[in-house]
């Protein structure tokens, strides 16, 4: 039985002996998620449409809390399901999140049904949807691949080859970096080239791994466009043919897809000595111990998972599905593309998610800053790898000292603030 049938099955199972429930109980569906005006009437009409009598109420992070811990602290409560984001749930005490095992549902990627797990043996919440950021070509650029590589499964050493083919085929340096004012190079740090060479973000960011990954970006940057200190948004350089290969958000790669589909391609990021790192955005649903009606929240999260919700939430929200699903052809050029490189890429065996920074609170910018400084004074300044390093961790330590943010995945769990080893 494929993934796909099993949770078609489960989530039909379950949504069928809960039917008479849900269609009584009004489930309020409490969510960060889908804020927007459009978007939180689009979940309303179209994704919760047929799941029965639900509430859906979008907050930003404060709000949701806060009524949240109300209920938990009064031991009762009306918010029948959480809708976030994993760093919301990571935060929360696990023993105030329902064990949804018995729901029987999941993402097709492993990794991610281990981190809905929040360190324990159970299921506290099920994955939802995902974002996250991808690589693009031209495809001119394909017949300039190394001899054997696959872009599926490329390898960081194999994108620094392909790049340097294209340079000395073109006489151009045609890879680009969002290194930009406005650029996202902190979150390919954070969670493509940190994770993939030292299985860690901050307990490695010192490491001799580390250094390992600032030589091999100083080898990568060696073959990019120097032109990349300004770009922001590669979906431009992509579209003006400055660029032929390319990172960045899907949402920043959008309009080269939706305006010439057939000239580009997207794939998943490379991989590294430690796997695949990339950076999800992951969002999911659970159930709060304080919740009036288990079983109609349970039959909610049933119908959050059904392969045509998953679908509905993507046109709602632009988030990807994290099943199984086949998407259909009228979707737009760009979410179809980035859609296939991100179940491509979340499902890999070698896959070693990143996830966003969490607990920082205002500290956050501090955070990227250090990453962004470290980037600027290697590979601009050409400063020496271990003197930067050294000097950038005692930044951090602070950082994390002063907030108390426990490490988050890929950085191996700690009691108390995350440690710069």
């Amino acid at each position: 039985m494929t993934l796909l049938s099993k949770v078609i099955g489960a989530a039909s199972g379950i949504a069928l002996s809960c039917t008479a429930i849900s269609a009584q109980a009004e489930v309020l569906f409490w969510s960060t998620q889908a804020k927007p005006v459009e978007e939180a009437q689009a979940m309303r009409e179209q994704v919760l449409s047929g799941a029965g009598d639900v509430d859906y109420q979008p907050n930003d992070g404060g709000p949701w809390i806060t009524r949240l811990n109300a209920e938990l602290s009064a031991g009762s409560g009306s918010i029948g399901v959480l809708g976030a984001l994993h760093g919301d749930f990571s935060a929360m005490n696990p023993d105030d999140l329902v064990n949804l095992d018995d729901l029987g549902l999941g993402a097709a990627s492993d990794t991610f049904n281990n981190l809905a797990k929040l360190g324990t043996d159970n299921t506290l919440y099920v994955p939802w949807m995902q974002a996250s950021y991808i690589m693009a070509a031209n495809k001119k650029a394909l017949e300039h691949l190394p001899e054997g590589a696959d872009i599926n499964t490329l390898t960081y050493d194999q994108l620094i080859a392909w790049a340097t083919n294209v340079k000395e085929a073109t006489g151009e340096a045609k890879f680009g970096f969002p290194a930009g004012p406005k650029g996202l190079k902190h979150r390919f740090f954070q969670g493509y080239l940190y994770p993939s060479y030292t299985n860690g973000v901050v307990r490695t960011f010192a490491s001799d791994k580390a250094v390992t990954a600032w030589e091999k970006m100083k080898e990568l940057w060696a073959v990019t466009n120097p032109g990349s200190t300004n770009f922001s948004f590669l979906q431009e350089q992509l579209l003006n043919e400055d660029v032929w290969i390319a990172f960045d958000h899907t949402s920043r790669l959008a309009a080269a897809f939706n305006e010439r589909p057939d000239d580009f391609v997207a794939f998943p990021a490379p991989a590294g000595p430690e796997g695949r790192g990339f950076m999800p955005v992951i969002a999911g649903v659970g159930i709060p111990r304080t919740a009036p009606d288990m079983e109609a929240s349970k039959a909610l999260i049933a119908h959050m998972l059904k392969p045509e919700t998953q679908i509905a939430t993507l046109r709602a929200t632009n988030f990807f599905p994290v099943v199984d699903v086949e998407l259909p052809g009228d979707l737009p050029p760009s979410v179809q593309a980035a859609g296939n490189a991100v179940a491509i890429m979340s499902a890999s065996p070698d896959a070693n998610p990143g996830l966003l920074p969490a607990g920082l609170g205002d500290k956050g910018g501090d955070f990227n800053r250090v990453f962004v400084d470290t980037f600027e004074r290697i590979i601009l300044a050409g400063q020496p790898i271990e003197a930067v390093l050294e000097d950038q961790k005692k930044t951090l330590m602070r950082i994390m000292e002063e907030t108390g943010a426990p490490c988050w995945a890929p950085d191996a769990p700690s009691e108390g603030a995350c440690p710069v080893e």
